[in-house]
């Protein structure tokens, strides 16, 4: 067991018999009052948000959780398979777990999948990604006045991303997968 000082965000707790991640931890200490941690969690297995105040010194039960680095195969209907470079295993994983990112796995890239037991929990993308850029519109010479000008971008995904004016049809660009946004060409 461990107690509310030794958790902090992105920790996985077993709270009222669910896993759940912490979001958002805050040590509180008001006024007379004995002090606390304020936490915001998400639910693992339903995703939904829940607050909840800890005593100072509260035991709370954290999870075991192993993270393995896994290559993603291919996408399988509602799931993602992965394989596990070493033992040559292959886990579907749910796409729900992947967020936005899903839309711009490519066959070849390494996820970090975190798992209690045999059972995963967490799954992530690699935080950039380089993709090649199959359809945007031309920019016209002119529309360049404000450097935040945007246009939407199909990737060799099929995923569409928002990327700046000067980019065309055939470059490789970089892009952010927590946030779906265009980084930068790459040469």
């Amino acid at each position: 067991m461990a107690n509310t000082g030794d958790i902090n965000v992105g920790s996985i707790i077993r709270f009222n018999g669910e896993l759940c991640q912490i979001t958002e931890y805050q040590h509180r200490t008001p006024g007379n009052l004995r002090a606390f941690y304020q936490a915001k969690m998400r639910n693992l297995k339903t995703g939904k948000q829940t607050e909840y105040r800890f005593r100072a010194g509260e035991d709370v039960e954290v999870a075991r959780v192993e993270f393995k680095v896994l290559q993603f195969i291919y996408k399988d209907g509602e799931n993602i398979v992965c394989m596990d470079n070493q033992s040559f295993e292959q886990v579907h994983i749910p796409e729900i777990m992947f967020g936005n990112s899903k839309d711009i796995l490519k066959e070849g890239m390494e996820v970090k999948v975190a798992f209690e037991g045999d059972e995963p929990l967490l799954a992530e993308a690699p935080t950039f990604v380089e993709l090649d850029i199959t359809y945007c519109e031309p920019g016209v010479k002119g529309d360049t006045a404000s450097s935040n000008v945007l246009k939407p971008a199909t990737v060799e995904t099929g995923a569409t991303v928002m990327v700046p004016l000067f980019v065309n049809t055939g470059e490789r660009i970089k892009v952010d997968t927590r946030t779906m946004s265009y980084v930068e060409r790459v040469k």
